[in-house]
């Protein structure tokens, strides 16, 4: 339970940095709890899209991942922020990310924050 909390505060932080770094990703809100409680859900989505639809894919895409030494996970990791972006609008959350460079970018910073974050916080073994 403390590695899955460990986790979620670590997307929520990559989440809040990529909002702050990148102007077409967009986190809406009327005041500071509001955003803070909208990028913890949207943490938790981009937790359960990684979880589930990403290995899936990365099975799936395994040929051009050999052929490109594995740089196309960043593509891949691309289309889980652009789903994840997908499923907090269905959700009615004020989480967007406009155009596929945007989320290549996007999880390029949030891979390496959340790593960074990873490393700082206890993983509770």
């Amino acid at each position: 339970m403390v590695n899955f909390l460990v986790r979620t505060i670590a997307n929520a932080v990559a989440l809040a940095v990529a909002v702050w770094l990148l102007d077409d990703i967009t986190l809406t809100g009327d005041d500071t709890a509001g955003k803070t409680f909208t990028l913890v859900l949207v943490a938790l989505i981009f937790g359960v899209v990684n979880a589930v639809v990403k290995p899936i894919t990365k099975l799936l895409s395994l040929p051009l991942l050999i052929l490109t030494l594995g740089l196309f996970t960043l593509v891949i990791n691309a289309l889980m922020l652009l789903l994840t972006s997908w499923l907090a609008e269905q959700f009615d959350l004020a989480f967007r990310v406009e155009g596929f460079w945007t989320a290549v970018l996007g999880a390029l910073v949030i891979s390496i924050v959340s790593w960074a974050v990873s490393m700082v916080l206890p993983d509770g073994d």
